[in-house]
């Protein structure tokens, strides 16, 4: 991420009658308290620690875990914040908070950015965006019915290699793309999927509020297989490899490409269980033609499945442990993991090919976008707000359809339904625990 940051200027005068005094007469690196966003973390023992420390620079006023032992760390860090254990008590105190970052586990996203959303305060939250495709619907609305600045925190998007990847495609580098693979070495190493729930029951750490980390879930008793860090393979919690990786690696094809919602989806996995997610999938999601792009399939595959190797690298590439490529009828064209950086194959066609002009505006950094949109009010300078990651996210999710009914979804995206698959509504539109909604 580039660190410098770039802030609007603002020159005013208070009502007492006070000069707010520019950044550049205090000194250069210097930003008036006046210039500065008051900031909130909810759930920040882990990768939320990490991004409040990427806006430091900015006012951490307040935060808000469920488990103050695993975010001591981030306490420590930002001893000026006040903390809280429930947002909905921080954001009913702490009216002088202008914008929230979220990253808990999926399943509260949704109930925690409406919450922030309806009390007028921008918000990023960590990917994927929700935890059902209705969520998704409602949370784009929401955000533009508020004209509030929102981010999905998919890091990637305000990468070189994104726009680079749109940039040679849109100059016709490989030609006409009709197929796309997907690949992430998640889960298995990074966390357990294929599991039955268990039936012993320890005892609740101290330092944890077992009723608001479930918050939206069920109720169940408390066990270290959902907390810490072992959520995202469970059903009521997580969203699986697809939330956590394809949100970054499917990324350049819906950018590049213009795509939306599939028209079906289709999966093959491991031994299906009724809690948690398959040891791997194999997903295949097909979208319709759109303006002169025509019908395409792209391809998923996680827990040490892998596509096959496109003829076109021969021995001067192997695919790593995260990535995309897409297949043209002139070449083939492979990028790293988290939108990383294009490369053509064959190296005839890799030689042949004039790079195109940088068309695309380029990002000063994920999150240093987002404050940037914020201080200005412009929530079309996030450009991975809600606008595009909340189709993004419902695309995605309908492939999680596929793997938890096991069965071929045909998808009505008007409609918001499997029209092949009534079962299907109880993922679609979710049933919440009282007081933690979305209304």
């Amino acid at each position: 991420m580039i660190k410098r940051r770039h802030f609007l200027k603002v020159s005013a005068t208070a009502a007492f009658g006070f000069q707010i005094v520019p950044r550049h007469v205090l000194g250069q690196g210097l930003t008036p308290p006046s210039e500065k966003l008051n900031i909130a973390g909810i759930g920040v023992g882990g990768q939320g620690g990490g991004v409040l420390n990427d806006l430091k620079s900015e006012n951490i006023v307040a935060m808000c875990d469920v488990d103050w032992g695993k975010a001591a760390h981030t306490a420590r860090a930002f001893p000026n914040a006040e903390r809280f254990a429930d947002y909905r008590v921080m954001l009913e105190k702490r009216k002088d908070i202008d914008a929230v970052m979220i990253a808990t586990p999926d399943h509260m996203h949704a109930p925690i950015t409406l919450a922030a959303l309806r009390a007028g305060k921008h918000v990023y939250v960590e990917k994927p965006m929700a935890h059902s495709i209705e969520e998704t619907r409602i949370m784009t609305r929401v955000a533009k019915e508020t004209g509030l600045v929102t981010q999905m925190g998919n890091n990637g998007h305000a990468g070189e290699g994104l726009r680079q990847t749109r940039e040679w495609i849109q100059a016709g580098a490989i030609g006409t793309v009709r197929e796309v693979h997907c690949w992430s070495d998640r889960p298995g190493k990074f966390w357990k999927q294929a599991l039955e729930r268990p039936t012993d029951t320890p005892p609740v750490p101290a330092e944890l509020d077992w009723d608001l980390w479930l918050g939206a879930a069920p109720q169940r008793p408390f066990h270290p297989t959902y907390h810490p860090g072992a959520w995202r393979g469970w059903f009521d919690f997580g969203t699986g490899a697809l939330g956590d990786m394809a949100v970054h690696n499917i990324d350049p094809a819906f950018y590049a490409l213009d795509l939306d919602a599939p028209v079906a989806t289709e999966c093959r996995t491991s031994a299906p269980l009724k809690e948690s997610y398959p040891e791997w999938q194999i997903l295949t999601f097909e979208f319709a033609a759109k303006g002169n792009r025509p019908a395409l399939k792209a391809y998923w595959y996680d827990g040490g499945k892998m596509p096959p190797k496109p003829a076109d690298l021969g021995e001067e590439m192997d695919l790593g442990d995260n990535g995309i490529y897409f297949v043209g009828d002139k070449g083939t064209m492979v990028c790293g993991g988290w939108s990383g950086a294009p490369k053509l194959f064959p190296e005839k066609r890799r030689m042949e090919f004039k790079l195109p002009p940088k068309t695309l505006l380029r990002s000063p950094g994920h999150r240093v976008e987002w404050v940037q949109a914020c201080k200005a009010k412009k929530p079309e300078d996030a450009k991975a707000g809600f606008a595009y990651s909340g189709p993004f996210t419902e695309a995605l999710l309908v492939g999680n359809l596929a793997t938890r009914l096991q069965k071929r979804i045909e998808w009505d995206s008007a409609a918001m339904r499997a029209t092949n698959a009534p079962e299907a509504e109880a993922l679609i539109r979710k049933r919440y625990r009282k007081g933690f909604g979305l209304i």
